[in-house]
């Protein structure tokens, strides 16, 4: 090969590899020894992400005391699909789904970017299943409800990962493990449901009441806190066998799902804090983890 043939070859490389997403994500986001924290947030009411409540002041205060992340790459509760999906378009738009709330809550926008590169990454990096890359679906308020508290400028890129609901729970606690590379990466990951959620047996009169909840409530509260503050994460993905409070707790396992995402996500020297510790008309509880 001639001096003049290597030199368009080896042109013609560094175009197409800056032009490649791949390529361009894994050089703006380098993996540095500075991991970012693993959050898992109770979001309840959508009412809280237009509320300045207690909650969402935590939430805004969080933003401003953790690394600001490049990306948020969310799993919310809210995005029950069969197989695995992420969001990997340009422009989420904004879900509103829910009824009967005020007409104000309908009318936000969260107008965050998304990130078709780390979309191709979160795919790649993901061995045990197959990842589709979604075109549809945007940012549900298990999402922006929080973030927007959070990153208020609507300036990091954010992204869903979808729960397959047809799994089963060592499935998820499994699958999150295989996104750890993105916490070097400046991506923080949120998992968004609530640790007890019966909305069956709330107490629609005690909303207001600071703190109200069931016996049952409190009692499965502290022990999800203790198991998750010991380390032992299996009791978490065999939550079934923690007796009948367990089972009021969690009678679907969609708001509790992303909870195993950020126990597969946890590190043995993560410190372990929790905040929004409250439990919300009788059979809710707020309460939310900070990995790392």
């Amino acid at each position: 090969m001639n001096r003049a043939d290597f030199i368009k070859l080896a042109i013609g490389g560094t175009t197409m590899m800056a032009l490649h997403p791949l390529y361009k994500w894994s050089k703006d986001l380098k993996e540095t020894d500075q991991k970012m924290p693993v959050l898992f947030i109770g979001h309840g009411s959508p009412m809280n992400g237009i509320e300045d409540n207690e909650f969402s002041q935590k939430w805004h205060r969080l933003g401003k005391e953790i690394p600001k992340p490049k990306a948020v790459l969310v799993i919310s509760a809210h995005w029950l699909t069969q197989g695995t999906h992420v969001t990997a378009m340009e422009n989420p738009k904004t879900i509103h789904d829910f009824g009967g709330f005020p007409q104000a809550l309908f009318e936000v926008q969260y107008p965050a970017k998304g990130s078709p590169e780390l979309a191709l990454e979160t795919q790649k990096i993901i061995t045990s299943t197959s990842v589709g890359l979604d075109h549809d679906w945007g940012l549900d308020h298990g999402t922006w409800t929080i973030v927007r508290h959070m990153y208020p400028d609507a300036d990091i890129p954010v992204l869903q990962l979808s729960i397959d609901y047809k799994k089963p729970p060592q499935y998820h606690f499994d699958l999150a493990k295989e996104l750890a590379s993105l916490r070097k990466k400046g991506v923080l990951i949120i998992g968004s449901g609530n640790m007890v959620h019966n909305l069956r047996m709330v107490a629609w009169d005690k909303l207001n009441e600071p703190e109200f909840g069931y016996d049952w409530a409190q009692e499965i509260n502290t022990v999800f806190k203790n198991k998750i503050s010991s380390g032992d994460a299996q009791s978490m993905i065999n939550y079934q066998k923690l007796g009948s409070a367990a089972q009021l707790a969690i009678p679907t396992p969609d708001h509790y799902y992303p909870l195993l995402y950020t126990l597969g996500l946890q590190e043995k020297k993560d410190a372990v804090s929790f905040f929004n510790d409250k439990a919300v008309g009788g059979s809710l509880t707020m309460t939310s983890v900070q990995f790392g």
